[in-house]
């Protein structure tokens, strides 16, 4: 299968590289000293689950030179997805499929605008794992987990042709019943700990912990929780719970990539998630308190990360 890992970060670096370990073709589409020194010295991903290194390494910053892909793995930004889409287009053919594994629920649709709902699978991943250096990944935390389907809930050979890939890469990866509900699920926590952690400036094991914050996490979830039903989601009716013993369980330093990235003064995913859930949520009649204080708090350090605001 020859796959294409567009942004490779944290995601695209861990889960390609677990794909190509595993025999697929890999192809890593990157930039500057992260793309020289994966061309170098190939992508090295040390982790939890075990180190290893892809070298050589097929990477390049041109995806004009690829040709038709049968699978593109999304791994930029959340708030990259739509200029992403452009850069994608010369890698589809008549059967390509485009898997995104952003935060927040938004992704698919921005990609079917650009290269037809046809291509295009709803996707999700947990993992903890950031660029430690150019062509090194770190995964820290998590266990590596990947769920992916058709946005309409049918069975194909394409999808389950992927779930095996992975499968075969030693990824935990499954095919929900219905991955719109699995992806507002992930939405439930990523939006909650990244808004909340943001703010707190804290680990995970710190604002679990303190029972006024708890609160916080928790009412963030039922407002995410609200929009989803209002918008004909079909969560479980376990959900929030879910989400909050998920949380419960893990290691108490982990910090969400949006929260790391608002601490560094890097642009962030806060319009793809929290300022998401605000505009939803007025779209669909439904307040949204705790997230509308969390996005106007951080956005001050957003527009200044984007430098549309100086102070």
């Amino acid at each position: 299968m020859r796959i294409a890992v567009i942004g490779v970060g944290g995601v695209g670096g861990y889960f390609g590289g677990r794909l190509a370990q595993s025999g697929e073709q890999v192809i890593f589409i990157a930039r500057g000293a992260h793309l020289q020194a994966i061309q170098e010295n190939g992508l090295r991903v040390e982790s939890i689950k075990g180190d290893f290194l892809i070298h050589p390494a097929q990477a390049t910053e041109d995806p004009h030179t690829l040709g038709q892909m049968d699978v593109v793995l999304v791994g930029v930004k959340a708030w990259q997805v739509t200029e992403t889409a452009q850069v994608i287009r010369p890698m589809i053919g008549a059967d390509t499929c485009v898997l995104p594994l952003q935060n927040g629920v938004e992704a698919p649709a921005q990609l079917a605008a650009v290269l037809g709902a046809e291509h295009v699978l709803g996707g999700l991943c947990q993992i903890s794992a950031y660029i430690a250096a150019p062509g090194h990944i770190r995964h820290v935390g998590i266990e590596p987990y990947v769920a992916l389907g058709e946005m309409d809930g049918r069975a194909s050979e394409r999808v389950e042709a992927l779930r095996k890939a992975f499968a075969r890469a030693g990824v935990a990866v499954e095919v929900p019943g219905d991955i719109q509900a699995a992806m507002w699920e992930k939405f439930l926590f990523i939006a909650t700990i990244s808004g909340v952690g943001a703010v707190t400036r804290a680990p995970v094991g710190a604002i679990r912990h303190l029972p006024g914050v708890r609160q916080m996490l928790h009412q963030a979830m039922l407002e995410i929780e609200a929009v989803a039903h209002a918008r004909g989601v079909r969560l479980p009716a376990d959900a929030v719970q879910r989400r909050m013993d998920f949380i419960d369980r893990l290691p108490v330093n982990v910090t969400a990539s949006m929260q790391r990235d608002l601490v560094a003064g890097r642009p962030s995913e806060l319009e793809s998630q929290n300022g998401a859930l605000v505009r939803m949520g007025l779209e669909a009649g439904v307040p949204t308190p705790t997230h509308t204080f969390i996005y106007h708090s951080l956005l001050p350090q957003e527009l200044r990360a984007r430098g549309q605001l100086d102070f």
